[in-house]
C-alpha cells in the first residue's frame, strides 16, 4: 500500500504540471497578441515526442536509473518553465515570440520524456513489491488525470488562465516533483554491455510493419485521426473565452471560466476508460475505433454550434464525447498494436503508434488548425465576426473528422470474432 501511495503522488505531480498550461496557455498567448502563433507552441509538443522520449529512454536504460533521469528532466523543464514565466511577467503585453517560445520549447522537451519515466518508475516499483502491474497500475495512473484536472481547476479559481502566472504555477509542481524523484525506488539500468543498433534503440524496426496492408492502414489512419488530438487543447480555451468581448456573453460562467468547463473533459475521458472493455467485448476494434472517429465529429461539432450562454449545453456535451472520442481510439488501437505484432518489435510498434499520432499527426493537425483559425478568426477585428469565424474553423474541424472517418469505415477491413461467454 506504501509503494502505491507514492507511486499516487508521483502520477498526481507528473499530469497536474502539464494541467497547468496546457488547456489554458492559448489565452494567454492570446493576451500578449501571440495569437497567432498557437499553433507552433501546441506543436512543439509532437516535434519533440518523435524523438526526445527515445533518447531519454535509451539513457535510463543505460547509464542513470529512471528515477534520478525522471527528476533531472522535470529539473530542467520546470526551470525553463519558471524562465518563460519570470520574462512574461517583465515583459508585460509587449512579449517577443523569439524569447519566450525557446524558452518553453526546452521546457517541454524535457517534460514529454518524462511520461514515459514515470511509467517505467511505476512499473518497476509495483514489479519490486511483488504486485500486479496489470491490476495495480491502472487505479494508480487515474490520479494522474485527478492530478491535471485539479491544477487547471486551480489555475481557472486563481484568475491565471489568462496571464503568464500559469508557467509559475507549472514550474513550482515540476521542482516538487524533481526533488521527489529522487526518493522514489531505485529502478535497475542494463549493465550487461550488450549494444543495440541505433535502429534498434531508437525503435525504428518497428517501420517494417508498414509492408503489410492492413497494418500501414492502420498507422496512416493513426496519423490522420492524431490531427485532431491537440486541436481543442490549443484553441478551445481561446474560442470560449472570447466570447467575454460580446456584451450579451461577457458575464456568463462560461466565458469567465473556460477551464473549468473544459475540465469536464477530463472527467468524461477518467469515466470512459471504464466503458471500453464491454465496448471491445461487444463491438470489436474497428466499431470501437470508427466510434472514436465519429465522436470526434460531435467534439467539434458541437463547440461551433454552442455558446456560454443559452447554448452552453452543447459545450457540456462537447466535453461528455470528448472521453469517448480521445480514450477509445487511443486505447482501442495500443490494444491492436499489441494484438497485431509479434512480440519482438511490441514496444517498438507502440512508440510507432505514438510518433504517428501524438507526434506527426498532432503535429500537423495543430498547426493546420492554427492556419485556418488566423484566416477566420483572427483575420477579423470585430468580435461578432470572430465568433462566426471560430463556428466555421469548428465546423472545418468536424467535417474533416467527418471524412476521415468515412474513408476508415470503407478501407480499413478488421473482422471483430466475439469472446464466448
Amino acid at each position: 500500500m506504501y509503494v502505491k501511495l507514492r507511486l499516487i503522488v508521483m502520477n498526481f505531480l507528473q499530469y497536474a504540471v502539464w494541467g497547468a498550461y496546457l488547456t489554458s496557455m492559448g489565452s494567454y498567448l492570446v493576451s500578449v497578441n501571440l495569437a497567432t502563433n498557437i499553433g507552433i507552441f501546441y506543436a512543439m509538443q509532437g516535434i519533440v515526442s518523435l524523438f526526445m522520449p527515445a533518447l531519454i529512454g535509451i539513457v535510463a536504460d543505460r547509464w542513470i536509473p529512471a528515477q534520478k533521469l525522471l527528476g533531472i528532466c522535470h529539473f530542467i523543464a520546470a526551470c525553463f518553465m519558471g524562465a518563460a514565466g519570470y520574462y512574461g511577467s517583465v515583459a508585460g503585453p509587449d512579449v517577443a515570440f523569439g524569447t519566450l517560445f525557446p524558452l518553453y520549447a526546452i521546457s517541454v522537451a524535457f517534460y514529454m520524456p518524462t511520461i514515459a519515466l514515470s511509467n517505467s518508475v511505476a512499473y518497476s516499483a509495483l514489479d519490486g513489491a511483488g504486485l500486479d502491474t496489470i491490476k495495480a497500475f491502472p487505479p494508480i495512473r487515474v490520479f494522474g488525470t485527478i492530478g491535471f484536472i485539479c491544477a487547471m481547476l486551480c489555475v481557472d479559481a486563481t484568475g491565471f488562465q489568462t496571464t503568464y502566472k500559469q508557467f509559475f504555477v507549472s514550474g513550482v509542481l515540476g521542482l516538487a516533483l524533481a526533488f521527489y524523484a529522487f526518493t522514489l525506488p531505485r529502478c535497475p539500468i542494463n549493465t550487461s554491455g550488450e549494444k543495440k543498433s541505433v535502429v534498434d534503440a531508437l525503435g525504428l524496426r518497428a517501420f517494417t510493419l508498414f509492408k503489410q496492408k492492413k497494418m500501414a492502414i492502420f498507422f496512416i489512419f493513426s496519423m490522420l485521426l492524431g490531427v485532431s488530438l491537440q486541436i481543442t487543447n490549443g484553441f478551445a480555451n481561446p474560442f470560449i473565452t472570447s466570447f467575454k468581448a460580446i456584451p450579451q456573453f461577457a458575464d456568463t460562467f462560461g466565458a469567465n471560466h473556460a477551464n473549468a468547463l473544459i475540465s469536464l473533459s477530463q472527467i468524461s475521458e477518467t469515466l470512459c476508460i471504464l466503458l471500453i472493455p464491454f465496448f471491445l467485448r461487444k463491438f470489436g476494434i474497428k466499431k470501437v475505433m470508427l466510434i472514436a472517429m465519429l465522436a470526434w465529429v460531435l467534439r467539434f461539432g458541437f463547440f461551433g454550434a454552442g455558446n456560454p450562454g443559452s447554448g452552453v449545453w452543447l459545450f457540456i456535451l462537447s466535453m461528455i464525447v470528448y472521453g469517448v472520442a480521445f480514450d477509445f481510439f487511443n486505447i482501442s488501437g495500443s490494444l491492436f498494436v499489441d494484438k497485431e505484432t509479434d512480440p519482438a518489435i511490441r514496444s517498438s510498434a507502440q512508440g510507432l503508434f505514438m510518433i504517428m499520432t501524438n507526434g506527426i499527426g498532432a503535429t500537423v493537425g495543430t498547426l493546420g488548425a492554427q492556419t485556418v483559425v488566423n484566416h477566420f478568426v483572427y483575420s477579423q477585428s470585430d468580435p461578432l465576426a470572430q465568433t462566426a469565424g471560430w463556428s466555421t474553423s469548428w465546423f472545418l474541424f468536424a467535417a474533416y473528422a467527418l471524412i476521415v472517418a468515412i474513408a476508415f469505415a470503407l478501407i480499413f477491413k478488421y473482422k471483430h470474432t466475439p469472446e464466448a461467454k
